[in-house]
């Protein structure tokens, strides 16, 4: 096998990466790149008629080689010249360093010598990596891959991992023995493609050869190079070292916009105690789904010093409510009540007052209202003059033409509508999917689903009710806390057989206790329909559940209802 320049030309160090295999018979020929950013690879085989195949690997049998044996001897390496050892000099590398590594040299031609990297295991050479004065890089063919100086960390509970022998020597400048280098540098980017069986992981086949090693480490720093490439590389060790065991280190500033690239810049510049400091202050390698609170500091400072918007919650608009209930974005709240007590209007009403306070704007998923009933009371609301003069409205003023088309415009800039066309009924999946476009292409603060029982809530035979709703609900609290987005919620009580007129609590609700057990405020809305009672003007708003004391604390409040222009008042208004 032998080492050629590849159609990439080896990259900016212009290294013979190329790995070219003959058959002995000489009839077929495969080959291989071993740079991470090319990766080209092929085979062609040679037929009688003179064709031939080109780029079918899988025709021709890999015959795996025997690793080499080999020796200093062997290799023609020698002990570095004075030229050599003043250009690690120059790069802060001792001679001392370079003696404990075994760093050597080895001579081409009658005036070049190359920098021999040689890589150890129990005290054998295993291969030797090469590197001329114009940095092309190359190794010896059929030995075995494993990581620089592998020994110095055997048995060692903490290692490092860099990306290039120079940061090895470095990282022992600044103290640290237990530290290895990859022998291949780091890929373009992460893989999209699930972890290879070990026997495939060609690419990274040195960890597994030096896995033994590995095995008693609890803490492993990966301080790879900060370039793209560099950080793609540590994620892929940590893929497979296991991220709850990896850290990662934070190469300190260059200037106002640069970082120091790797461990000999920062030693070069900055010098080894600051090169100790960074990995003394490594972090926790980041594991998806998994934090500590430093993660949020930056949150709850702002959260502290109310600076996010809205940290107490926005006023509803009245004041018998401002102790009790508050909108916070995020929050799901459920609304009950029996039938024809003014739910849906009380939502409207309030939805209304928050676009008047703090301009909000609004989804709609209700399946109870034909759009256009539901436009007139939405504008009763807005305009506070009854739609039509007759029945209802014929104690004061319609509202006039100009304020309608005034009030289209404020409508079509408010709400955005998500309703089902055809004959079948939207489950909770398809009305958050829509939510959530409304979010991303129209900025909504609120989404409305009114009511429950209009949803498709086709389960799966062995999933019992509580467990369904227990799971939607989950689904659109995920949904709300994502987007930011408060979601207020209608949900039916079941059938009252001893009702006896005055509000329901949040557990008669038709379905489930997961209502009131998942949802961060529940409230009760409630008419009176008995004049001998009270007022049938009054309503009653019972705040059941606040989860955030922060916002509010569970109580009653009672409002007026203008029954002409659908609009609530507090009662001394």
């Amino acid at each position: 096998m032998l080492l050629f320049p590849c159609q990439c030309k080896g990259g900016d160090s212009m290294e013979k990466s190329l790995s070219l295999f003959i058959t002995q018979e000489g009839d077929a020929a495969m080959w291989t790149c071993f740079r991470a950013k090319c990766g080209w690879k092929g085979s062609t085989r040679a037929f009688a008629d003179g064709k031939s195949t080109y780029g079918n690997l899988s025709m021709i049998s890999k015959v795996k080689q025997p690793y080499r044996e080999i020796s200093e001897e062997s290799l023609g390496l020698e002990p570095l010249s004075n030229e050599l050892h003043k250009y690690f000099s120059e790069r802060m590398i001792s001679g001392e360093t370079l003696r404990r590594n075994s760093v050597m040299q080895r001579r081409y031609g009658e005036n070049q010598s190359v920098i021999a990297f040689t890589y150890w295991r129990e005290g054998v050479l295993v291969s030797c990596k090469y590197r001329d004065s114009t940095k092309n890089f190359w190794q010896e063919i059929n030995t075995e891959k494993i990581f620089y100086g592998l020994d110095d960390i055997k048995g060692a509970s903490d290692i490092i991992i860099v990306e290039g022998e120079m940061d090895k020597l470095s990282m022992e400048e600044a103290g640290f023995k237990n530290c290895v280098s990859v022998p291949d540098g780091a890929p373009p980017k992460v893989s999209d493609k699930d972890l290879p069986a070990e026997e495939k992981d060609t690419k990274y086949q040195y960890l597994w050869n030096c896995k033994e090693y590995l095995k008693k480490a609890s803490r492993i720093i990966l301080a790879t190079d900060g370039d793209p490439p560099g950080q793609a590389l540590a994620e892929e060790l940590a893929r497979r070292l296991g991220r709850e065991r990896c850290w990662r280190v934070r190469w300190p500033k260059k200037n106002d916009v640069e970082h120091f690239k790797d461990a000999n810049e920062v030693l070069m510049f900055l010098g080894p105690g600051v090169l100790r400091e960074v990995i003394e202050n490594a972090e926790l390698y980041p594991i998806r789904g998994l934090f500590n609170f430093k993660n949020f500091f930056v949150d709850i400072d702002a959260y502290y010093h109310q600076t996010l918007g809205y940290d107490l919650g926005v006023s509803t608009g009245w004041r018998a409510l401002d102790q009790l209930y508050n909108v916070v974005p995020g929050e799901l709240t459920v609304v009950t009540g029996v039938p024809n007590s003014g739910k849906s209007e009380w939502i409207d009403a309030l939805l209304c007052n928050l676009n008047r306070r703090v301009g909000w704007k609004f989804a709609f998923c209700s399946m109870e209202n034909r759009v256009r009933d539901h436009a007139r009371k939405l504008l009763e609301k807005h305009v506070r003059k009854p739609f039509f003069d007759v029945r209802y409205g014929d104690s004061i003023e319609r509202m006039g033409v100009e304020e309608l088309e005034e009030g289209k415009v404020w409508l079509n800039e408010t709400f955005y509508l998500i309703r089902c066309e055809n004959d079948c009924l939207p489950n909770i999946n398809w009305v958050l999917d829509l939510a959530r476009a409304a979010v991303l292409r129209h900025g909504i603060n609120g989404l409305v689903i009114d009511p429950y029982n209009e949803l498709d809530h086709q389960r799966p035979v062995s999933q019992t009710e509580t467990e369904y709703v227990s799971q939607m609900l989950t689904k659109i609290k995920r949904f709300a806390q994502h987007h930011s987005c408060h979601v207020w919620f209608v949900a039916h009580p079941r059938q009252l057989h001893h009702w006896v007129g005055g509000p329901p609590n949040l557990y008669d609700i038709s379905g489930s206790a997961h209502f009131i057990n998942k949802c961060d405020n529940g409230i009760v809305v409630h008419r009176n329909r008995d004049p001998e009672v009270g007022p049938i003007d009054q309503v009653q708003v019972c705040v059941r559940k606040v989860r955030n004391k922060v916002i509010g604390t569970i109580g009653e409040a009672w409002l007026s209802y203008n029954r002409v222009t659908g609009e609530y008042m507090d009662i001394d208004a």
